[in-house]
């Protein structure tokens, strides 16, 4: 897929996000596995691929070795990036990661139009870590946050239990459908509190909405109530499908 406008690049990168939601789902990986992924990829090495193919940085470094991975940037290119990042983040979280063998197996059924080797993956993990700048710290990734809200949530009231953190999950991932929207994980904290919030809307009955929840997020995170119900308001236009108007969020 090229990608000369901002419209294409857009399209793709929602195309290679799915994949990397797809991949990891299939790896059967853990969420914090996913989501750090998701923040290596959608948040540091897509925007900084982005930024040096508009300044054809990688046309100038095009005769180094193995720099073909980055130079022509196909989408196939890509979605090995996006398995990389995977496989990056198991590595960090797991005290057994995902071996190279079980990421070229699942690259070999998904990437239709190129195929790599095992160096091909090893060679773009290279890159990977050179591009991020070997920024691949996983502390303020916003799935750590929303886990522990809910769990103290959970251990506070018992309406918590029917939150569910699969709903938390979905309304994260959709989150990362575009760029504007993607910006939200720039503040991990008040996201994850926020799709809490907006999680209970969706699974707690409403005959049980007797419990504080606002009140409560503001003390357990020092957000105004205020910022929290923009931010959710925001969440649920885009989970609804509708247009969100209020861009002094960001």
């Amino acid at each position: 897929m090229e990608w000369e406008s901002s419209d294409s690049q857009s399209l793709l990168r929602r195309h290679l996000l799915e994949f990397l939601i797809d991949s990891a789902q299939q790896l059967l990986v853990r969420p914090i596995v996913k989501y750090t992924a998701l923040s290596f990829f959608a948040d540091r090495f897509f925007p900084s691929v982005s930024r040096s193919r508009k300044n054809n940085l990688f046309v100038e470094a095009k005769c180094e070795r193995n720099f073909w991975l980055l130079n022509p940037l196909t989408e196939s290119n890509l979605q090995l990036f996006a398995l990389v990042s995977i496989w990056v983040s198991s590595k960090l979280h797991e005290t057994r990661p995902l071996s190279v063998k079980s990421i070229k197996s699942l690259g070999d059924m998904l990437i239709s139009d190129q195929c790599f080797t095992t160096r091909d993956f090893a060679m773009a993990e290279r890159l990977f870590l050179e591009v991020t700048q070997f920024d691949i710290g996983a502390s303020q990734v916003a799935f750590i946050f929303l886990e522990e809200l809910l769990m103290q949530f959970r251990e506070l009231s018992k309406v918590g239990s029917l939150v569910s953190l699969e709903v938390c999950m979905e309304i994260m991932d959709l989150l990362y459908e575009t760029e504007q929207t993607s910006m939200l994980f720039s503040s991990p904290h008040a996201l994850a509190a926020s799709i809490l919030v907006a999680a209970y809307f969706f699974t707690v009955p409403k005959q049980q909405w007797e419990f504080p929840l606002l009140p409560w997020v503001k003390f357990a995170t020092s957000y105004e109530e205020a910022d929290i119900g923009a931010l959710v308001h925001y969440i649920l236009m885009h989970v609804l499908a509708a247009e969100p108007t209020d861009s002094t969020l960001f």
